[in-house]
């Protein structure tokens, strides 16, 4: 079994660059059922400044719009989990120290990634799927921040690539 923590970055909390409400509310949830996992890996989004996801990076345009890239409709995002910012940082009540490995996504600037799997080109694989494989795991639980993108495009790549996803 493996248990990924996903996105569970102060941007995504509560006063971040894309808060959500109660994101900081599930840390302590996550701290104790990391416990029960011999495996867990943390992703962390890490955009470079000007990353094609940002509504910034597209003269007229407003956060939440969408444009078209080569790969599909992308979102547009405010400014959030900039590399090297607070903001990207894991939120500091965050206490997994067993976790083996941290996964960066979206750190390529011409292409949005939500599954820390492979970014939203389909292409462009994490390295995530063959750590899984080579430590033999047969079962992938997920949970974290933003439900809606990040954490069930992990979920369904993690089906889509074989594994029993929970």
């Amino acid at each position: 079994d493996l248990l990924v923590v996903v996105d569970v970055q102060n941007d995504f909390c509560a006063g971040g660059a894309l808060a959500t409400a109660t994101g900081h509310a599930i840390v302590p949830v996550i701290n104790k059922v990391a416990r029960h996992f011999d495996n867990v890996v943390l992703t962390q989004d890490w955009h470079p400044r000007g990353h094609v996801s940002f509504a910034s990076s597209h003269e007229g345009k407003q956060p939440f719009d969408t444009v078209e890239m080569p790969y599909g409709t992308q979102v547009l995002w405010p400014d959030h989990v900039v590399q090297g910012t607070p903001g990207a940082e894991f939120h500091p009540d965050l206490d997994i120290p067993h976790a083996q490995l941290v996964i960066r996504k979206g750190y390529l600037p011409h292409v949005d990634s939500y599954s820390a799997f492979r970014m939203v080109d389909g292409q462009t694989m994490t390295g995530l799927a063959g750590y899984a494989r080579e430590r033999n795991i047969e079962r992938i639980f997920v949970t974290g921040i933003a439900t809606d993108y990040c954490v069930s495009g992990l979920a369904m790549d993690a089906h889509a690539l074989g594994f029993k996803t929970l």
